[in-house]
């Protein structure tokens, strides 16, 4: 049986009030990616592990943050 994680968003939207934004979670081993103002209807972006770092490096390149 696969495990599925809890989603978690970035300590940098804990300020966005309606809380839309971007969250990740594991299932397995696997990365899965969404946009939380969507709900319970929202699609879940499953991605692989080396497609999930590129996209974290660009995100930070992108938002100039380290």
């Amino acid at each position: 049986m696969t495990r599925i994680g809890h989603w978690r968003k970035s300590s940098r939207s804990a300020n966005n009030q309606s809380d839309n934004c971007v969250e990740v979670r594991l299932s397995g081993d696997t990365p899965q990616v969404s946009d939380s103002k969507l709900a319970d209807d929202r699609p879940i972006l499953t991605v692989n592990a080396e497609t999930y770092k590129g996209l974290l490096a660009w995100v930070k390149d992108a938002s100039g943050h380290p």
